[in-house]
């Protein structure tokens, strides 16, 4: 972990952090706009579900704004207390919403096919604005509890940061305008990294793969009824053609699933465990690998939605009408071109 007195690998560590970022973020940002506006375009997916969904991609968007400034905690910068606060307390506020807004929509479709007689009955299905309330302000009172006291700006090396600075550039500012050493060690305590790790991030994980693990095993059961009700009807003993897509496509699915997981959650996992480990022995790591991994591992993780929205073609309809509507037109003034210039 870089000092603040080190001017030369704070710049650098900012570099690599917007060099990766900026384009995942961008992307990300993109992504959720086209899926948003297909959604309000389209007035059949004016629903509750969607309306559900439709709060995960906003939290999603939020999170691809905030995705430059997440690895940022890494970095021991020179910042006010409010600015220090505001720096770790919103990104941290922003990916709790997400992650919690990810459980929500993953509850709906799970009850959905678990449970369809009761579907419509959900206490969320009847009161949206609370369930709304309940992804929402809870995370927001978690990652504010830095700001009422929970942190470690009170500790022995607060004061210490500035006078033990050996770079007399940063010195006099660190003095006239009251700024001092911030980093995430000094805003969350060790409690409150742990507690949010392992009572939050990673049950809400875990629940997520719980129920995407149940819901493949009753899409397992209920493949084989159908199957055995088609050899009934059909009195044969061998798989027909039918089934054999139908096997085919539920292999796709788990492989999709899986890959799925891979991709966008191991990364994450891996990034915060390793966190969580030099964490506990307090030892000092290099800079450029926990870039590259906080910023693959939290971007990864902000691609879930992404996944789930671009898989529907309902929700993309309208972009790939737009497209290829400016397609038909360019190719038209493409043609007109070419006749007038023969």
């Amino acid at each position: 972990m870089m000092d603040c007195n080190d001017s030369n690998a704070l710049l650098s560590g900012e570099q690599l952090i917007y060099a990766i970022t900026i384009p995942l973020s961008t992307s990300i940002i993109l992504a959720n706009l086209v899926i948003i506006l297909g959604i309000a375009w389209n007035r059949q997916l004016h629903n509750t579900p969607n309306y559900f969904f439709l709060s995960l991609l906003v939290a999603d968007l939020c999170t691809g704004v905030a995705l430059p400034f997440i690895p940022l905690m890494g970095l021991h910068r020179e910042l006010s207390f409010s600015s220090c606060l505001v720096a770790h307390v919103f990104p941290n506020f922003l990916f709790l919403a997400f992650l919690l807004n990810l459980v929500m929509v993953h509850y709906e479709r799970y009850i959905c096919i678990v449970d369809p007689l009761h579907y419509n009955n959900l206490w969320m299905h009847r009161s949206f604005p609370l369930a709304l309330l309940v992804v929402w302000a809870p995370p927001l009172l978690y990652a504010s509890l830095p700001a009422f006291g929970w942190n470690n700006w009170t500790g022995p090396d607060w004061n210490g940061c500035c006078e033990s600075s050996q770079n007399t550039t940063l010195l006099p500012n660190c003095l006239t305008n009251k700024t001092t050493c911030c980093s995430y060690r000094r805003v969350f305590p060790n409690a409150f990294i742990y507690l949010e790790v392992y009572g939050l991030v990673l049950p809400a994980i875990l629940t997520i793969a719980g129920m995407t693990g149940r819901v493949l095993w009753i899409t397992r059961g209920q493949l084989k009824d159908i199957c055995r009700l088609h050899r009934s009807v059909e009195r044969g003993g061998q798989a027909s053609d039918q089934e054999q897509k139908l096997n085919l496509r539920y292999t796709r699915c788990v492989v999709a699933v899986s890959l799925t997981f891979l991709a966008c959650w191991v990364p994450y996992l891996i990034y915060m465990h390793v966190c969580i480990a030099f964490l506990i022995s307090d030892a000092k790591w290099n800079s450029t690998p926990h870039i590259v991994l906080s910023c693959t591992g939290i971007g990864s993780m902000a691609v879930v939605p992404l996944v789930l929205g671009l898989a529907n073609r309902q929700y993309t309809e309208p972009a790939f009408k737009l497209l290829q509507k400016l397609r038909d037109r360019w190719w038209r003034r493409t043609r007109a071109s070419e006749e007038a210039a023969v």
